[in-house]
């Protein structure tokens, strides 16, 4: 897991981008449910099962593209 965690924060700027768009959005929320898993973050988990959910069919990917322009990474949560 915590490899997956690191390879996730060391991709390129662009392909963070890029798998913000929808539908790749679900990578991101594959990505929060480890995190919060291996961290022990309820938070996280619960908003990673919820992105899976909601994040593809709503808005929730723009939020995460546009997190992504500007801070080089998607939101997290927590």
């Amino acid at each position: 897991m915590k490899n997956f965690i690191k390879a996730m924060d060391d991709l390129p700027w662009i392909v963070k981008i890029i798998l913000s768009l929808p539908v790749l959005d679900l990578i991101w929320a594959i990505y929060r449910i480890i995190k919060g898993a291996s961290n022990k973050n309820i938070l996280m988990l619960v908003i990673g099962i919820l992105w899976i959910v909601f994040g593809s069919l709503s808005i929730f990917w723009i939020v995460d593209l546009v997190c992504s322009i500007f801070f080089r990474r998607p939101i997290i949560f927590a």
